[in-house]
């Protein structure tokens, strides 16, 4: 069904918003006024606030921007997703994390992506990482379109992850793949956006439609850590299946690396940044990261990069490197 189809009686289209939160409730309130924002006469919320956390503030202010509240018991983003799935009644959905905000661009034109092609179930825009205030945003990715098909897929199985926030798609996908996979800790929204992109029914837009709050290298290395396990198990679970993507084994671990790139390349930096600032334990936890990512490349840029490896031998030494 288009996006004409899907009108209700006053001529609105209806998009049922699912918003996880858990413990920031200042932040939520940002969310959610950047959704309320971009209604106007062709275009209506229906927010689903999913709340696991324990903020008293939380119900009032999902009240405040006319959101639905549905405490969920189980920990996690997944859960907390899935309880605005079974719930969503419009007759498209769309994501916005609580930490990140939309932008005024944001659902339109992947609507007009689901309304110009019917075997569509969704479609993704660009996101734009921010600073912690939400200014500051960098260059929009994906910088190129990934295509879709086999080459969008190839893309999401290669190191592109696309953000969440920027995703619409119909209600029906929902019976289609199913829910989120709580078993997860990390990588639930990549996996989940694979299963629609295993359908060759993904589309991306390059218009920049989300605000994405990055986070300062060296404060979440143990969530790093604890993804590394799960983009593993998540690359395999969706590349070994569709193996004929693949044009040859060389073509497979290329993309596996692309997978593994973000945390490896977190981890050096790391490594490097940490030892320039005399903090030795950090910078010696990295150098353990980065091995247990990709142990020979760690050992080749120990051989080939001046940085990384001064970083090693003064962590190791208890020296101190400049920047």
């Amino acid at each position: 069904m288009g996006l004409r189809g899907s009108m209700d009686r006053t001529g609105q289209t209806r998009v049922s918003v699912i918003v996880p939160t858990y413990n920031r409730p200042q932040l939520l309130r940002v969310a959610l006024a950047s959704i309320r924002h971009l209604e106007a006469p062709d275009l209506t919320f229906e927010i689903l606030v999913g709340d696991n956390g324990s903020a008293p503030e939380t119900p009032r202010i999902a009240a405040e921007f006319g959101a639905v509240y549905m405490k969920v018991t189980k920990r996690g983003a997944s859960a907390a997703r899935n309880a605005g799935l079974r719930a969503a009644t419009g007759e498209f959905i769309a994501f916005l994390d609580d930490d990140d905000a939309w932008m005024p661009s944001n659902i339109r034109p992947q609507l007009a992506l689901l309304d110009a092609d019917a075997s569509l179930d969704g479609a993704l825009g660009q996101a734009c990482t921010t600073d912690a205030s939400l200014e500051q945003p960098g260059a929009p990715w994906p910088a190129q379109d990934p295509g879709r098909g086999d080459g969008l897929l190839r893309a999401m199985l290669s190191g592109y992850f696309p953000q969440l926030g920027t995703l619409v798609v119909r209600r029906r996908v929902r019976d289609l793949i199913g829910l989120f996979d709580e078993a997860l800790i990390g990588g639930q929204d990549l996996d989940w956006q694979l299963r629609i992109a295993r359908r060759r029914t993904l589309a991306c837009t390059l218009v920049p439609v989300l605000l994405f709050r990055g986070r300062v290298h060296g404060s979440y290395d143990q969530l790093q850590y604890r993804r590394l396990w799960y983009d593993r198990f998540i690359f395999l679970r969706h590349s070994i299946p569709e193996w004929r993507i693949w044009t040859s084994p060389l073509h497979f671990l290329r993309a596996y690396k692309g997978t593994l790139q973000h945390p490896y390349w977190y981890f050096v930096t790391v490594t490097i940044a940490a030892a320039a600032a005399g903090q030795r334990k950090q910078a010696l936890r990295a150098v353990r990261g980065a091995f247990s990512v990709f142990p020979l490349l760690t050992a080749v840029h120990l051989v080939t990069r001046r940085d990384f490896r001064r970083a090693i031998l003064a962590s190791a030494l208890r020296l101190r490197t400049t920047a």
